[in-house]
């Protein structure tokens, strides 16, 4: 770890540092599995669809962003290669014999689901180790997600 000047004790820059890094592990495979909706589906809703899914992929590299930068400033390496990812992603699985725009709006919306589950964890993890910048960020990153996963449930046409 490197040093900076916070006032936060090792120990805690430590454990959230170990704990963000899951967190960035997820935020990049919800990239990739936005953009992989976005070249791939096909239908009679492809155009608004193509559209969402590149603005989730956008969305979702900003979270990639705001969490490596805080790595970064409380003295880690943020870690986000392809195959880091491959291997914290705790992320479903994206399917990647599906075309139509209600198979992909399923998946994407699972993926949101779930990486909004391990953002709310993350909060409640970062307040009790004592960070509460990064409980801030995770906050953000939080509502952005359960806004992009309303928009993308709203084409599934009330199905949830």
């Amino acid at each position: 770890m490197h040093q900076v000047k916070l006032d936060l004790p090792d120990e805690i820059r430590n454990s959230t540092i170990a704990l963000i890094q899951l967190r960035l592990a997820d935020s990049i495979d919800l990239a990739t599995q936005a953009k992989q909706a976005h070249w791939n589906v096909k239908g009679p809703n492809f155009s608004a669809l193509h559209d969402l899914f590149d603005r989730v992929a956008a969305e979702a590299g900003g979270y990639g962003d705001l969490i490596a930068e805080r790595i970064v400033a409380l003295g880690g390496i943020a870690e986000g290669t392809a195959r880091i990812v491959s291997e914290r992603s705790t992320l479903p699985r994206y399917p990647l014999n599906i075309s139509n725009g209600s198979a992909h709006i399923e998946a994407l919306s699972n993926a949101l689901a779930a990486f909004g589950a391990s953002v709310r964890a993350a909060i409640d993890v970062s307040v009790k180790i004592g960070d509460l910048g990064t409980a801030d960020i995770f906050a953000e990153i939080s509502r952005g997600a359960d806004k992009y996963l309303w928009l993308v449930q709203a084409h599934a046409g009330g199905r949830a």
